[in-house]
């Protein structure tokens, strides 16, 4: 069941509440352990090839320790974006829409340039 993220920032703030842990999630607490948990998630991939890390997913103790991490990570999200009042769907659909100003599609279809380097391939040069 997808659950929408109201409700799972419900079920941290409760679970935290629980536990009487929001003394100690002030804003830099956070994104510390946002990026903590981030490194985390890394941590699966290091000193493995590409295909060692498309097939964590295919087998059942990677896919149950990416699950984890990447709760992790989505737990922090969601607690630093309830303590700094950021509507995280509000926030994705504008950066959406300044991606979409950034990465035109005519200029950035199939490539993987940042837009600096993509500007720059667009502007034309004198003479």
């Amino acid at each position: 069941m997808a659950e929408n993220l109201e409700d799972l920032t419900r079920a941290v703030l409760a679970f935290r509440d629980e536990r009487n842990w929001a003394q100690f999630h002030g804003l830099r607490h956070l994104i510390v352990s946002l990026n903590l948990e981030a490194g985390e998630l890394l941590e699966l991939t290091q000193w493995q090839s590409d295909a060692e890390i498309e097939a964590l997913p295919r087998d059942p103790a990677g896919r149950e320790a990416l699950a984890d991490e990447c709760a992790d990570v989505l737990a922090y999200l969601l607690l630093l974006a309830d303590r700094a009042r950021i509507d995280l769907g509000q926030a994705l659909r504008q950066k959406l829409v300044k991606n979409a100003r950034k990465y035109p599609v005519d200029k950035s279809h199939g490539r993987r340039d940042k837009y600096s380097v993509l500007e720059r391939a667009g502007e034309k040069t004198p003479g």
